[in-house]
């Protein structure tokens, strides 16, 4: 029996350096070289210090700043360690009532936008923590985040356009505006 177990034993010690030490240090120092960015969580700078992620949503809710969609990530939302979506089905009472409370919430805050309301900014994503919402549900924002700044309507709408990154390579996903990005956009042209 322990000629069986020393060889097992001696590969089971190979296989653990070579895949927990070997592989992850050169991937680690690889990415470190060439996405220091991205391998460090794509961090956002403001006035010198971090103020969140490119990657992951915060939850703006003063009427001067854009809001994200809804968060099912922990009892308050986006809380990253707690990523993950609510699970309920298209049918789900529970899924419909949220829905139908972020709509009316959604419709007391922006009372100028008379449209339809864009799906996204009242549906939480899979990992709910999703920082972008689409161009739609920004320019319907537009006009409450304008009168709370006091900023012309004009000008919010520029920076919609201007925050707005494309599909990647024109035909993967949907056009999208990074919330944080926009908010910090903001704050830097009100100073």
């Amino acid at each position: 029996m322990r000629r069986q177990l020393a060889p097992a034993f001696r590969m089971m010690l190979v296989m653990t350096i070579l895949t927990g030490l070997i592989y992850p240090g050169i991937v680690t120092a690889v990415c470190q070289i060439f996405f220091p960015r991205q391998a460090n969580g794509s961090l956002v700078r403001a006035d010198g210090r971090i103020v969140g992620s490119a990657l992951i949503g915060q939850n703006f809710t003063k009427p001067e700043y854009f809001h994200p969609r809804p968060s099912a990530a922990g009892t308050d939302g986006y809380n990253p360690t707690a990523s993950g979506g609510a699970n309920y089905g298209p049918t789900s009472s529970r899924l419909i009532e949220r829905v139908r409370a972020d709509i009316a919430k959604f419709r007391e805050q922006n009372p100028q936008f008379q449209g339809p309301i864009p799906a996204d900014i009242v549906t939480a994503s899979a990992s709910g923590l999703d920082p972008d919402i689409s161009p739609a549900a920004a320019y319907a924002q537009a006009p409450r985040v304008a009168k709370a700044r006091g900023v012309p309507l004009a000008r919010v709408r520029q920076l919609i356009e201007q925050y707005t990154e494309p599909r990647p390579l024109d035909f993967l996903g949907e056009p999208r505006v990074n919330v944080l990005k926009l908010n910090l956009a903001l704050d830097g042209d009100n100073r």
